[in-house]
């Protein structure tokens, strides 16, 4: 992929120097503090069942003060130091690459949002290490790469790009802009409002209906971002001979089935809620190959 020279965002946030400890439940601010962000989510309906669950559970251990935030008790809240960072020369150049890849993605979708007659609103990149505190909660790096909308954030653990050449078997420096390129992605279905109609749809529906509006999400970001592969070299060439196979392999790497396969040994697509390696392919390709908004609609026959 050729990358070097390229500009680069002033939208990376680098968090690697700053160590999180505490669960972020119990302590001031509570449950009462996320109830904002947890109404955001699921609604009143949802919210409300929220509510009894945890006061319920509040009641049985007689924690009940400490998880609603009533408590001044500041045991277990999250605390953030800074530390120098202290990185390797390949950390140091994956970091710049990530910022160039990420240049790219505002670039891209500011044109496709300009031709629109709508304005790109260019999405923060966090890097961290291990643990990270996000406008949609605590997360670990287990979680891997993920987009929180109530911030309007990508938040990306280095580490998962050595679980992805190692683990996944699928290297490559496409590969990884893929991974950026689908978060990405998810950003922009917030933009559009299409993030939103999902999460309301989902509350009325049964686990296995609510996993299948989750793959669509998932398989539209997919599509999204082989959408700014074919923008991004049609404008500036930046791809090289074996890196669509790169990007191909990676999607297919990270399929519900396979990865089922891998930790269970077994399949169940009802659990699924990314897509299987064949549909990750499949929109990764549609978007790549048509480079259009209009088709990577993955709600073809959804009413919301």
């Amino acid at each position: 992929m050729r990358w070097r020279g390229n500009r680069k965002s002033h939208n990376v946030e680098d968090r690697r120097g700053m160590k999180v400890s505490g669960s972020g439940v119990s302590g001031r601010g509570g449950l009462l503090r996320l109830l904002p962000v947890v109404y955001k989510l699921l609604g009143f309906k949802g919210t409300a069942i929220a509510v009894i669950g945890v006061v319920a559970y509040g009641l049985l251990s007689g924690n009940l003060t400490q998880m609603l935030g009533t408590s001044s008790f500041q045991g277990n809240i999250p605390q953030t130091s800074k530390q120098p960072v202290k990185e390797s020369a390949a950390e140091k150049e994956m970091v710049e690459f990530i910022s160039v890849v990420l240049a790219d993605t505002e670039d891209t979708w500011k044109e496709l949002f300009k031709q629109k007659g709508k304005q790109y609103q260019a999405p923060k990149l966090v890097l961290f290490r291990n643990k990270v505190n996000s406008g949609c909660g605590g997360a670990s790096a287990q979680m891997g790469p993920f987009y929180c909308s109530l911030d309007n954030k990508v938040y990306l653990d280095l580490s998962f790009y050595d679980d992805l050449r190692e683990r996944y078997k699928a290297p490559g420096d496409f590969a990884q802009a893929y991974v950026i390129a689908h978060e990405i992605g998810h950003h922009v279905q917030n933009l559009l409002g299409i993030s939103g109609k999902v999460h309301k749809a989902k509350q009325s529906l049964n686990e296995i209906k609510a996993n299948q509006l989750s793959v669509k999400l998932e398989l539209q970001a997919d599509c999204y971002a082989g959408i700014w592969a074919h923008q991004a070299n049609r404008s500036r060439q930046i791809l090289e001979s074996g890196d669509i196979e790169e990007g191909l392999k990676a999607a297919s790497a990270i399929g519900d089935d396979r990865l089922q396969k891998q930790s269970q040994g077994y399949v169940n697509p009802d659990s699924f809620t990314h897509g299987s390696s064949k549909q990750r392919v499949k929109w990764f390709n549609v978007g790549l190959n048509k480079g259009t908004l209009v088709e990577c609609n993955t709600f073809a026959e959804q009413t919301f």
